[in-house]
């Protein structure tokens, strides 16, 4: 049996995250729906819950204008590029920076959780840090044959 390689694992599931987020992104431009609007919400007899005045900042920003969802999948798209990157940028040790990705996926996680469509991409981006944490935790570097397979210099 093989070792776990702890950061290719985290980066398949980083990639899959951030395709859902950006997916997310866009359904959610079309039907747009606050997630947390129950949270504190008003319970009317015709109408149902109306959401808290509180959070009238969130309302604005994803039902009113489209700002999460475009924030979502841009840096979705960021990600993907980040975690796949181009032939002519491979030489760019940037995406090899993995408390970099870390960050990028938190934030990721905490916009999409925003959406109504977006809670799976916030979940599986929690589970890449997870496993980028343990990438960190083990102190995982790459091989020269790996890089050579990655395209890396």
């Amino acid at each position: 049996m093989g070792k776990l390689i702890w950061h290719e694992l985290s980066r398949h599931v980083s990639l899959t995250a951030s395709t859902y987020a950006v997916w997310a992104g866009i359904w959610a431009i079309f039907f747009r729906k606050f997630f947390w609007d129950f949270v504190g919400g008003i319970l009317r007899d015709p109408g149902g819950i109306q959401p808290n005045p509180r959070i009238s900042v969130f309302i604005t920003l994803i039902v009113r204008v489209p700002v999460i969802q475009t924030m979502a999948i841009a840096l979705g798209l960021a990600i993907i590029a980040l975690e796949w990157p181009l032939v002519s940028l491979k030489w760019i040790p940037f995406h090899r920076i993995i408390p970099v990705k870390i960050l990028l996926l938190i934030f990721q996680a905490a916009l999409a959780a925003l959406l109504y469509q977006g809670t799976n991409a916030a979940l599986w981006s929690l589970v890449a840090v997870g496993l980028y944490g343990r990438a960190l935790a083990s102190k995982e570097t790459m091989s020269t044959e790996q890089k050579q397979r990655a395209g890396h210099p």
